[in-house]
C-alpha cells in the first residue's frame, strides 16, 4: 500500500480530514486541518482513503479525546472528538458552504454555526447494536473502519447519564429479550419520561416481564422482523408517542425553532404549511400565533398527536409529504424538513410550478448535500437567509435553516 506525507487541508462532509498528494485527494480518518503527517493509502481512481500512520506537527486544532472508546475501539459514533469545539463549529460552516456551492451551485458566505449549550452529555437518544454472546447481551457501537464488528459500550460522554442508566438496567432484563442472534435497540429520554425501542425477532413472550424489570421505562415499542412498529407495553397515556422522531439535543432544538418561528414570522403568514411536521412542535407554536397552519407528517400516531395539539382551523395530515403537499398549497410560508435523505423531486416541482409562489420557504436540513442538491432544484428561490446549528457536537453532523424568498417576486 503507497504512502506519503501529507498536510491536512479541512474536514469532510463525514468528518475525515481531506490531504492532496500524487494527484490524488486523500481523505483521513481522526485528522485535523493543519496536521502534517504520514499517511498510508488505498487509491479508488482519483481519490484514495488513508490512515494516519504518524503525525509529525500536530494541528493547533488538536485535543486529547477524552472518549476512551474514540481511541481504543474507534468508535463511530463520533468522529470530532480530537479537534477542539471551536475548530469543529469553523469545519461545519465550511463543509455546508462546499455541498452548496459544489452540489447546489449557490454562491453564499460562510455561514454563522451556532454552537450547543453542552458540547458533550447533549444526547437523549442512545440506539445501540446488540448482539447475543455465550456470556450474554452486549449492546455497542460500530468501529468506524469495521461496520460489521461492535464493541461493548461501557460510557458514552456525549449521552445524558440518564439515558445510560436504563441502557443498563436494559441489559439486566436482557434475558426477556427475544430469542435472536441480534438485535438493534434505542432508549430515549422525551417530557413524558423514556421510552425502548427494540428492532429484530420474531417472537417476544417475555415482553411483559422485561418491561416491568425496567421501570424508569414509560413505553415499549417493538418492530419484528417483517413487520410494523408496535406499541407492547405503556405505564401513562399522556405523553407523545415515544417512537416519534424527536431531535436529540433539546437545548439546540428550543433554539432552532425559535429560529424557524422568527423566520416564519417575518413574512406574516396567515397560512403556514409544515412539511415533515413530526408531533407538532413547530405547527403548535405557529398557530398560537393566529397562523393557520397544514401540518404534514408520514408517522399517524405523531400525525394524530400534532392535530390534538392544533386549534380550529389548523390540521394534521397523515401522509406522505408529496403527496400532500400540492393540495396544501398556496401558503404564505411552507417549512420543510426533512429526513437526512432530503426531500422528493415532487415537492420541489411543486413548489417550482404552483402559480402562487410561497412568500418564503423555510428548509430545515441535518445533511448539507441534500440540501444543496434540492435547492440546485429550486432555481426560482433565492437564498435569504443561512444559520447553522451544531445539533450533534464532537460529530460531523450539522443542522442548517435556508430561507428562500422567491428570486422574482
Amino acid at each position: 500500500m503507497p504512502s506519503a506525507t501529507v498536510t491536512i487541508d479541512s474536514i469532510a462532509a463525514g468528518g475525515d480530514g481531506v490531504a492532496r498528494a500524487e494527484g490524488l485527494v486523500i481523505f483521513v480518518p481522526r485528522t485535523a486541518p493543519g496536521d502534517v503527517g504520514s499517511v498510508r493509502f488505498a487509491q479508488r481512481g482519483r481519490l484514495a482513503r488513508g490512515e494516519l500512520v504518524a503525525l509529525s506537527t500536530p494541528s493547533p486544532a488538536r485535543v486529547e479525546p477524552p472518549c476512551p472508546h474514540y481511541t481504543q475501539d474507534d468508535c463511530g459514533g463520533c468522529q470530532l472528538q480530537h479537534i477542539r469545539y471551536e475548530s469543529q463549529l469553523d469545519a461545519k460552516a465550511h463543509i455546508i458552504r462546499d455541498a452548496l456551492q459544489r452540489i447546489g451551485k449557490r454562491d453564499v458566505p460562510l455561514p454563522h454555526v451556532r454552537p450547543s449549550p453542552s458540547p458533550w452529555r447533549y444526547r437523549r437518544k442512545l440506539t445501540l447494536a446488540m448482539r447475543r454472546r455465550r456470556s450474554g447481551w452486549i449492546a455497542g457501537l460500530h468501529p468506524y473502519d469495521r461496520p460489521a464488528s461492535v464493541f461493548p459500550l461501557r460510557d458514552c460522554p456525549i449521552t445524558e447519564e440518564r439515558v445510560l442508566t436504563i441502557w443498563r438496567d436494559v441489559l439486566d432484563a436482557a434475558d426477556d429479550l427475544p430469542d435472536a442472534p441480534e438485535l438493534r435497540g434505542a432508549v430515549r429520554l422525551d417530557e413524558g419520561g423514556a421510552s425502548f425501542v427494540l428492532q429484530g425477532g420474531h417472537e417476544w413472550p417475555g415482553s411483559a416481564r422485561f418491561f416491568a424489570r425496567v421501570p424508569a421505562l414509560d413505553s415499549l415499542w417493538w418492530e419484528p422482523e417483517h413487520r410494523q412498529r408496535t406499541l407492547l407495553q405503556e405505564r401513562e397515556t399522556a405523553h407523545a408517542p415515544g417512537a416519534s422522531f424527536a431531535q436529540v439535543n433539546a437545548g439546540v432544538a428550543e433554539l432552532l425553532r425559535e429560529h424557524v418561528v422568527a423566520r416564519v414570522g417575518d413574512h406574516a403568514p396567515a397560512s403556514v404549511v409544515d412539511a415533515y411536521a413530526g408531533l407538532g412542535d413547530l405547527a403548535a407554536a405557529l398557530a398560537a400565533q393566529g397562523i393557520r397552519v397544514t401540518a404534514i407528517e408520514l408517522d399517524p400516531e405523531a400525525a394524530a398527536w400534532a392535530a390534538r395539539r392544533l386549534p380550529t382551523g389548523s390540521r394534521a395530515v397523515a401522509a406522505r409529504v408529496e403527496d400532500a403537499l400540492p393540495g396544501a398549497l398556496p401558503a404564505d410560508v411552507v417549512i420543510l424538513n426533512p429526513p437526512r435523505t432530503g426531500v422528493d423531486v415532487r415537492v420541489t416541482r411543486a413548489l417550482e410550478e404552483t402559480p402562487d409562489r410561497p412568500r418564503a420557504i423555510v428548509y430545515v436540513s441535518c445533511n448539507p448535500a441534500t440540501l444543496a442538491r434540492d435547492l440546485s432544484r429550486l432555481p426560482g428561490y433565492r437564498i435569504a437567509s443561512l444559520v447553522a446549528f451544531d445539533m450533534f457536537p464532537q460529530t460531523a453532523h450539522v443542522e442548517t435553516v435556508c430561507e428562500l424568498v422567491p428570486e422574482h417576486p
